[in-house]
């Protein structure tokens, strides 16, 4: 484990960054051009990047990055 020592500044900055990220994420799940094999290794990517954001998250600003799954929706695990 590392840990790092981060001023407001740069906290801001590393949020900003992990919530469009994330965003970018969300929009390329519902996208059926990109190949399964792809959506897996981005599941585990967006699974990595909502951990780091959620320890420095509000929970409310957190929740808007929950991942909703539709009925039917293959779980990459």
């Amino acid at each position: 484990m590392l840990g790092f020592l981060f001023n407001t500044k740069e906290v801001q900055e590393l949020e900003y960054l992990l919530k469009r990220e994330l965003e970018e994420m969300l929009l390329d799940f519902s996208d059926k051009r990109i190949d399964h094999l792809v959506k897996r290794a981005m599941e585990e990517r967006y699974s990595i990047m909502f951990r780091m954001y959620a320890r420095i998250a509000s929970p409310n600003e957190l929740s808007k990055y929950v991942r909703r799954r539709k009925l039917g929706e293959e779980h990459y695990t």
